[in-house]
């Protein structure tokens, strides 16, 4: 199996774990992002805005949700081509959970610096009711889309030792 194969396998399986923490925290009444705000976000692109004043007062797109959830799914994929990179064909024999954390906390800059400001929330969601709680709350995510990496490449291996 190419390494970019095992990376697209590893990253979505990541970003699936990613989703079945948001998951069990909605369970307990945790709001965490709504995917069709990335999709908004995403669906002007092609008329040239990047940027809101605050995505849920924009007007809604055809399809956002889907385009939200595509998107999400493709920046967890970028990410694990980014770790598969990163630590290289090694890493992928023999998975750790530090470099799979790393990226996964590095990933915190997306939402951070792009996304949030974007949104119109502010860097590090300072325009947030409560932006400390909105950055631990990333942390935590991102944290565990980390795990999510380490998990998946654990899960690949012991598969492709099975056939």
């Amino acid at each position: 199996m190419t390494s970019i194969l095992q990376a697209i396998l590893i990253g979505t399986g990541a970003t699936l774990f990613m989703d079945l923490y948001a998951l069990i925290l909605k369970l307990f009444n945790i709001k965490s992002l709504d995917y069709k705000f990335v999709g908004r976000w995403v669906g002007y692109f092609p008329k040239g805005k990047f940027s809101h004043h605050k995505i849920m007062a924009s007007t809604p797109i055809n399809h956002e949700l889907l385009l939200g959830w595509i998107t999400h799914y493709l920046i967890g994929i970028t990410f694990a081509i980014f770790l598969v990179l990163a630590f290289g064909k090694k890493w992928l024999e023999n998975p750790t959970l530090t470099p799979a954390l790393i990226i996964g906390i590095i990933t915190i800059v997306g939402p951070f610096l792009l996304m949030q400001p974007a949104f119109g929330f502010g860097i590090a969601g300072s325009n947030l009711p409560d932006p400390n709680k909105a950055r631990l709350m990333s942390l935590i995510t991102h944290s565990v889309f980390g795990i999510g990496l380490y998990l998946s490449a654990m899960i690949l291996n012991q598969i492709a030792k099975i056939l």
